[in-house]
């Protein structure tokens, strides 16, 4: 099921997200002060290619802390509106649940993916 998934998932429109996370992830490496923000921008676009069969692992502290305040006042917000509006619309349908529930899942991410893991589910 999950490699099922992620084929339907990139020919439906993965592929597009993630290659705005990519973009967003170059232009943020144009700066010093933006690499973290890109590497994270990288992160996201990996797991909006295939987020069926991974898992986010959250841990943290202090610099987490402020980056993630940094992220979402940057990206994140906006990002997570924009996953919970089509999480909700896939949700829906029957159909549309298994993806609906990956939208929510990058959805919680985008809202702070400052020392947070994707790993193997």
């Amino acid at each position: 099921m999950r490699t099922i998934g992620n084929i339907i998932w990139i020919l439906t429109g993965g592929w597009l997200t993630a290659l705005g996370f990519c973009l967003a992830g170059c232009i943020f490496y144009i700066s010093i002060i933006g690499i973290p923000l890109g590497r994270i921008s990288f992160r996201m676009a990996a797991l909006t290619l295939a987020p069926f069969g991974k898992d986010i692992v959250y841990g943290g502290g202090a610099p987490s802390l402020l980056a993630n305040i940094v992220w979402f006042l940057l990206i994140g917000l906006w990002s997570a509106l924009a996953y919970v509006f089509m999480g909700v619309l896939f949700c829906v349908t029957v159909i549309g649940i298994p993806f609906g529930l990956q939208l929510f899942k990058m959805a919680r991410l985008a809202i702070a993916p400052f020392g947070s893991s994707l790993v193997e589910a």
